[in-house]
């Protein structure tokens, strides 16, 4: 097993989530491929992606078939949306210590602050990364947000 996901294993454990990550032989790196790989529908993946405010890192998850609306995001978090952007593939990677396609809501060398969005409360297994492009694990949305330490909010829309 690789290392990051190791590390996402030992997260989850510690923080008392009973999945186990799942490896592919096949990328999981895309909402799309992760839904093929997994069997599940397109928006029981979450997207994790890590957004600069002012300087600080904000992570944001959105189901797979939703697109994270930066303009409400800068909204609910007090900012002007020129303030916001999405992190580089280099930042994300010093951040977080996971390379893009793989990062987990979990595991992170520090804390962000998380923002989840409601969209994936409609279901009641969703299925997020798990450390690497080919690797994820299931979660009900409910413990996703306690593991993660994040709040819901609507800040996405229908791509």
């Amino acid at each position: 097993m690789d290392d990051a996901v190791a590390r996402v294993e030992a997260a989850l454990r510690e923080l008392g989530i009973a999945s186990t990550p799942m490896v592919f032989d096949r990328s999981t790196s895309t909402a799309e491929e992760a839904a093929v790989a997994v069997g599940c529908e397109l928006g029981q993946i979450v997207k994790t992606l890590v957004f600069v405010a002012d300087g600080r890192y904000v992570l944001v998850l959105a189901a797979g078939d939703r697109r994270v609306d930066p303009a409400s995001l800068a909204r609910l978090l007090g900012m002007p949306r020129k303030r916001l952007r999405m992190a580089t593939p280099a930042e994300v990677l010093a951040a977080t210590g996971f390379e893009v396609g793989g990062v987990p809501p979990v595991g992170h060398r520090q804390r962000f602050d998380v923002i989840v969005d409601e969209s994936l409360a409609r279901f009641a297994t969703v299925w997020a990364a798990a450390g690497a492009p080919n690797a994820v694990f299931a979660v009900e949305p409910g413990e996703l947000v306690r593991a993660a330490r994040g709040q819901w909010a609507a800040i996405a829309q229908e791509r």
